[in-house]
């Protein structure tokens, strides 16, 4: 463990991607030989230390520099066990030293022409730029400290091409820009759903369960490799879902991506009509089977996709500056974790991700609504809950495996109780229909939220997409006189299936 750092060991440097002249190459070595030992430094080119309490945030194995993830915990990274989840340890202690709103500055991802190289040569230029006779009467008075401090490393830290911050921005535009965002603005509790993408070429049961929910539901969500497991691309479903005349919610996972794919994915997607798009960062290769994928480092993260994405619609450029003349236009979304680490921290973490242009939010799934509750009275003390609509996420319990493996899952919080349940409905064989009832129990909570910062569900079934009309009905999330002719009800089995 090194000097500053909670993470676990010393991490060799990155090597420069250009030539260097000998003072560039004699300054990296003095920076790393300092930073290094102190810091756990990997020379990534943009040190963010001031602003990320002096740990590091490229000891995060996912390499997130607007951190942290849906599965941060205060036990362990769920990546690499072995060390400390690097981005708690720096909320932990950027709350401890009350520095706090500095984490709330959208960074940007690295610029790879930079990595490898040192970040004290820029500093020194800069400060020189402004003189030093300017920057020693700014540190002498308490008044300007901070913004001379500011103008030496603010520069050098958010370059021209990102130029990120710790405002909000609210959307450009005034009309709806799909009928999820028009339902939500019209003040109607809606209701999405989450239909899985296939694994094969064949889309017939995708099409199936789209017809059997189309009718019942706002919008249609599709992951894109969940578990960073392979399978339909989100893209690929959410067109399948527009011939079927059902509104899509494209996924986009940064895991995956680099900056360039994101921007024209997004191009193409909304030139096809997608109007909906949520962006994550996406599960760890970790979680993948083997071969996994490279684990290291992220191109990006979700609120940096967030941050490009609203750029590119509301000031209609590319990251690297072109203009677009025709702007694509989309309702943004985000995930948001109620139970992810400390609720303070994940507080903040939303209201990043809502500075950054998210305008909705779809939970992860919600089995103890006090907890809830909790979190939304922190987005209150954050000034968050009239800047975005928020979905909280419901999944029926299929079966004990599955609730002991959500028992397991990061950012998810299962409730002995519930888990007693399914245990006992699983001995006496009916744990589909507890788990039913447990979704619709918690659907019923939720509705009291109604108005409260919560203004509608997110159904998550994870693969048992065939109990999604049963819920919606007898949740009384939609009336039953016209969503009856869609389906008939099996009772027997307890799910609703597709009048054939």
């Amino acid at each position: 463990m090194t000097g500053f750092t909670p993470g676990r060991r010393w991490q060799p440097a990155y090597s420069p991607f250009q030539k260097e002249t000998f003072g560039e190459r004699a300054l990296r070595v003095i920076e790393y030989s300092v930073k290094g030992p102190l810091f756990g430094c990997h020379m990534c080119g943009n040190c963010l230390l001031a602003e990320t309490a002096l740990i590091c945030p490229m000891e995060c194995p996912k390499g997130l520099r607007n951190g942290p993830c849906g599965g941060s915990t205060s036990e362990a990274c769920y990546v690499d066990p072995s060390r400390p989840c690097i981005w708690y340890k720096i909320y932990e202690r950027s709350f401890e030293w009350g520095r706090e709103d500095l984490l709330l500055e959208v960074l940007p991802p690295l610029d790879w022409e930079k990595v490898g190289k040192d970040s004290w040569g820029a500093i020194f230029k800069n400060a020189w730029n402004i003189g030093a006779k300017k920057i020693l009467t700014g540190l002498i008075s308490s008044e300007t400290r901070a913004q001379t401090i500011d103008g030496i490393f603010r520069p050098v830290r958010q370059p021209a091409w990102w130029k990120g911050d710790s405002d909000y921005h609210p959307p450009a535009y005034v009309e709806p820009a799909s009928s999820l965002q028009g339902q939500l603005v019209a003040g109607n509790f809606v209701v999405t759903a989450e239909i899985t993408p296939p694994l094969s070429s064949s889309t017939d049961k995708l099409i199936r369960n789209i017809e059997m929910v189309k009718s019942l539901v706002t919008a249609v969500n599709f992951t894109d490799n969940q578990g960073a497991t392979p399978r339909m691309s989100s893209w690929a479903c959410s067109q399948v879902a527009m011939n079927q005349g059902a509104e899509p919610v494209l996924q986009m996972s940064a895991r995956n991506r680099s900056r360039g794919s994101v921007q024209s994915e997004i191009i193409g997607a909304t030139a096809l009509g997608v109007r909906n798009v949520l962006c994550v960062t996406g599960d760890s290769a970790k979680m993948s089977p083997s071969p996994r994928d490279q684990m290291d480092i992220n191109d990006l993260d979700a609120i940096q996709m967030l941050w490009v994405l609203r750029r590119m619609r509301d000031e209609g450029k590319y990251l690297d500056g072109r203009e677009i003349k025709n702007p694509p236009m989309f309702f943004l979304g985000a995930a948001a974790s109620p139970f992810s680490s400390n609720v303070k921290f994940q507080a903040l973490r939303e209201q990043k991700k809502v500075n950054a242009g998210a305008q909705f939010f779809q939970t992860n799934l919600i089995f103890d609504v006090n907890g809830m509750e909790n979190w939304l009275n922190e987005l209150a003390k954050r000034n968050v809950l009239d800047k975005v609509f928020i979905l909280a996420g419901v999944t029926p319990i299929k079966s004990l495996k599955m609730a002991q493996k959500l028992a397991n899952v990061p950012g998810v919080y299962l409730p002995k109780d519930v888990l007693h349940r399914i245990e006992v409905a699983d001995r006496a064989g009916n744990a589909q229909e507890e788990g039913i009832q447990i979704a619709l129990e918690i659907i019923g909570k939720i509705r009291g939220y109604e108005k409260q910062g919560i203004h509608g569900i997110h159904l998550m079934p994870v693969g048992w997409d065939e109990v999604i009309p049963r819920i919606v009905l007898e949740a009384g999330l939609v009336r039953r006189a016209k969503a009856l002719p869609q389906f008939v009800e099996v009772r027997s089995s307890g799910l609703g299936v597709p009048a054939m």
